[in-house]
């Protein structure tokens, strides 16, 4: 007999390898309270709920409340909310009391000072603009935090980024369309081609999601498109999406280098590596670059894609630099707050809904491998190693906490 396979044998059979403690979950509907505030972080204009949605749960028994003019900036007045059986307050204070709250940017800290101890907060975490004071502000309210940008699906891909990532690659291009037309800082020049006249050549720098729509939007407006790319697989996927045999390349400096000169329309699209965007576009690209072409950085909140790049924001979205406009904007989705907003409401709603069936946030997060992806407070406890090794904060792998061993 091997003594080995028999060990083995036998600690299975006795249960000594450590199991998760399987504990019979009842479940129980719960009727919550859901907070919306009005989002006072510097230009975001979307909302996270929408009246429809609102609508949606109040018909399922749980209570919305709105705080006045959250959803102004989108387009959705109070009175929509009011139709759909929101209650109304003036305070932001009354919004922090709830069982969960839904914002679209990260909490101030004069939002955290506001809130109820162990409710559950459902926002962005824009981890480059936070720092260790942030955590351990949210720590000590002993909440369960979820960043709605990292939750993952059953396909293990991040709907929220995805869907803003669609909206992002459209309207950036309607942005450059905007700029190349103009006078001032552009070329006077259509993006699309008419009988007898040439088409704007489009380069788009990054073959993900955004870059797809981007390539979809530039393409449907008659332009001549090139997408580069250091990943195959990506330029082969872009191709057989969109239909089209598109000019597609690999980030070699001399062949993007040629593209841009000739360029009248640049896209910044490039995915952040270790949280940072590779610069593949030089100072000496942009200088050989046609006078009045535009760059839309979209990658500017991780670094940027070119070395001209700098952030900029709604009121002031625009730069000339060597003749050439950089639209550098963090936030493109707040420029079309009424869709990004319907957007991410049609993901909070649905999982709002699953949360009450679930009888609670914690029995959902038991259920739920991807919302537990995203979450990186719960209770109190930091549950992201990547945040605990950035700011020196102990943490507990959430799935520890989920699930105690024996």
């Amino acid at each position: 007999m091997n003594p080995k396979k028999g060990f083995v044998d036998f600690s299975h059979s006795e249960q000594m390898i450590p199991q998760p403690e399987m504990l019979e979950i009842r479940k129980h509907k719960r009727q919550l309270t859901i907070g919306i505030p009005k989002e006072i972080a510097f230009q975001e204009n979307r909302i996270g709920l929408v009246p429809e949605a609102v609508s949606l749960l109040v018909n399922n028994g749980h209570k919305v409340i709105l705080e006045s003019n959250a959803g102004k900036s989108a387009h959705f007045p109070d009175n929509e909310y009011i139709e759909a059986g929101a209650n109304l307050v003036y305070s932001s204070t009354e919004i922090f009391q709830s069982d969960i709250v839904i914002k679209v940017a990260p909490p101030l800290p004069v939002e955290i000072e506001k809130f109820k101890p162990r409710i559950t907060m459902f926002s962005a975490l824009n981890l480059p603009g936070q720092n260790e004071t942030y955590f351990k502000q949210l720590m000590a309210k002993k909440i369960t935090a979820i960043s709605y940008e990292h939750i993952k699906d059953k396909t293990c891909s991040f709907p929220v980024i995805r869907s803003m990532s669609e909206i992002v690659g459209n309207t950036s291009v309607f942005i450059a369309a905007e700029y190349l037309s103009s006078v001032e800082y552009g070329k006077g020049k259509s993006l699309g081609g008419f009988p007898g006249i040439a088409p704007a050549e489009v380069v788009i720098i990054g073959a993900g999601t955004v870059g797809e729509y981007a390539a979809r939007a530039a393409i449907g407006m008659g332009a001549f498109v090139k997408v580069f790319d250091n990943s195959i697989y990506k330029l082969r996927s872009i191709q057989n999406k969109l239909g089209e045999r598109l000019y597609t390349s690999v980030i070699q400096q001399k062949t993007l280098s040629n593209a841009l000169r000739s360029a009248d329309v640049v896209i910044g699209a490039l995915n952040p590596v270790n949280g940072i965007t590779p610069c593949v576009i030089t100072e000496d690209m942009v200088k050989e670059m046609q006078y009045g072409a535009v760059i839309i950085d979209v990658s500017i909140d991780n670094g940027g894609c070119s070395e001209t790049s700098h952030v900029t924001n709604h009121t002031q979205p625009v730069f000339k630099k060597f003749g050439i406009t950089h639209f550098c904007i963090p936030n493109i989705p707040s420029k079309v707050p009424h869709t990004a907003s319907l957007a991410l409401s049609n993901f909070f709603a649905p999982v709002i809904l699953q949360i009450a069936e679930e009888g609670g946030v914690e029995n959902f997060l038991r259920n739920e491998k991807g919302v537990r992806t995203g979450t990186y407070l719960f209770n109190g406890i930091l549950t992201s190693k990547y945040i605990s090794d950035l700011f020196h904060i102990p943490f507990q792998e959430i799935d520890l906490l989920m699930f105690p061993l024996h």
